[in-house]
């Protein structure tokens, strides 16, 4: 299907946008047109793998901690190199410039990389639930409900998970996402902020939502369980997926990312060891997060297009992303088969 695009202002997008360009310039890599794995394709149509370079967008504690924890890095066939970004937007925007090959995002960063027009795909798709997802106040705050947000001063990654789950639990509370004010701030300086008071609320996602529990001695104040699909992608650009040694490189990454995503389900307690120790948090927050999810593996179907649909259409309405547009031309199912384990 295609959706007419109606001209909705967004001053809100075109800052997101601006705000991690600077650092997709900083990015070294895989510039350009080429993935820089072209010589690993042979006369005959077969691929060295041994000769193919995967340039990997992460965040800290993301999927490198997980596959490593997972023994799922053991027998690469190929390298990989990781790139750590303080979220998905600033990822997504390495992803379109050539800088990176795939990354880890969750439901929203793909949306909004769609509505810039960006040349990139998901591939590969899992639920955490929407448990991790959450708003969160001072302990002592007088905030008891989200319609108590009217008015207040809240911290939120533009363009992350954490804005569909505000914007949702905003709607769902009959409050007009304009009648908060949001503070554009990544995970790090919100929770500066909100320890220090200069926000009244912080909407994030896992295993930050447990460390604000823990280090801030924040309440949560609704989560995203029944609001948000909790769906986390890969998503590889365009470029990737057009190389044939990359593209290969890249159905055996998913497979393996989907084997320690089931593996992190019923390993717990080893997963928040391991995360503890690539991030730097107390265990107790990552036992935290981790048991607050509940990860299944998702194929990319329609009924997850409807859904991401569904969070595109409310960021159109209300003037988060220019105008309505198609989402299912950012998702392809061709890697279905290489998800559900190798």
């Amino acid at each position: 299907m295609n959706i007419h695009r109606t001209p909705i202002r967004s001053r809100r997008l075109a800052g997101v946008l601006a705000g991690v360009l600077a650092a997709t310039l900083m990015l070294g890599g895989c510039g350009g047109a080429a993935t820089g794995n072209e010589g690993a394709v042979n006369d005959d149509g077969s691929v060295n793998l041994d000769e193919v370079t995967l340039i990997v967008g992460d965040q800290k504690g993301g999927s490198k901690a997980l596959l490593e924890a997972a023994g799922q890095l053991d027998d690469v066939p190929y390298e990989i190199q990781w790139k750590e970004f303080t979220s998905g937007p600033p990822l997504l925007e390495a992803l379109d410039a050539g800088a990176i090959h795939v990354g880890g995002v969750g439901n929203t960063p793909p949306l909004f990389a769609a509505a810039g027009d960006s040349k990139l795909r998901a591939v590969q798709a899992a639920t955490y639930g929407g448990t991790g997802d959450a708003i969160v106040v001072p302990q002592d705050s007088d905030i008891k409900s989200v319609s108590d947000l009217e008015g207040k001063k809240i911290a939120v990654a533009e363009g992350s998970s954490a804005n569909y789950n505000l914007l949702a639990q905003l709607d769902k509370a009959g409050v007009a996402y304009e009648d908060v004010e949001t503070q554009n701030l990544q995970p790090s300086d919100a929770l500066a902020a909100f320890d220090a008071g200069h926000v009244d609320a912080w909407a994030i996602w896992e295993p930050y939502t447990s460390q604000a529990e823990h280090d801030a001695d924040a309440r949560v104040l609704t989560t995203g369980k029944g609001v948000v699909n909790g769906f986390v992608f890969q998503v590889a650009s365009d470029q990737a997926l057009e190389d044939k040694a990359t593209k290969a490189a890249l159905e055996d990454y998913v497979g393996r990312i989907a084997e320690a995503q089931t593996w992190s389900q019923t390993h717990k307690e080893e997963w928040a060891k391991a995360w503890a120790e690539e991030t730097g948090l107390d265990e107790e927050i990552t036992l935290a997060a981790t048991r607050k999810r509940e990860i299944e593996l998702v194929p990319i179907t329609q009924e997850v297009i409807t859904s991401e649909q569904e969070m595109a259409d409310a960021f159109a309405a209300n003037g988060l992303v220019p105008g309505e547009f198609d989402v299912e031309p950012y998702f392809i199912d061709d890697f279905n088969s290489h998800t559900t384990g190798r």
